[in-house]
């Protein structure tokens, strides 16, 4: 069965919400918000990643969510993490810096924007994709997560 969700053109997050692209001398503050979110230091497994990205957003001064990405070969550009603080969640700012890495990426070069996401741990991820014009690739059980995992992507 094929789900036809048509991508839409929704508000880019809340009035204010300012998108910085960090280098790694700031690295700390991405390590802070994903210890915020997600309970751990490692943002990721490898920061030797080509094109690594870290993209915070923020609100004011406040950081209210992450994205995380490098490249996964010559054209394809993987989103690997990120988040928003549940506070600040169903504004539009996960939108927001997907929209931003989509187009860092392609600026880069990459032609393909994908991502991975557990539906049953994280639907909104998977709303996202199909809402945001991206089709499944693969699907598989992960006996780590005790889920499916869903691999997302999009051409640029």
């Amino acid at each position: 069965m094929q789900l036809d969700i048509e991508p839409k053109s929704l508000p880019m997050g809340p009035r204010g919400l300012r998108i910085e692209r960090l280098g790694m001398d700031r690295y700390a503050e991405v390590q802070e918000l994903n210890e915020t979110l997600f309970g751990e230091r490692r943002v990721i497994f490898r920061l030797d990643r080509p094109d690594v990205m870290f993209l915070v957003a923020y609100l004011g001064e406040q950081e209210v969510g992450y994205k995380v990405g490098y490249g996964e070969d010559r054209k394809t550009y993987y989103s690997a993490k990120g988040g928003v603080l549940e506070g600040f969640r169903r504004q539009g700012i996960a939108r927001a810096l997907l929209h931003r890495m989509e187009d860092e990426a392609r600026n880069m070069g990459y032609r393909r924007l994908a991502f991975d996401t557990f539906p049953n741990l994280h639907l909104g991820m998977t709303v996202l994709g199909l809402t945001e014009g991206y089709r499944v690739a693969t699907a598989g059980y992960n006996a780590a997560y005790q889920d499916y995992r869903l691999r997302f992507e999009k051409v640029l």
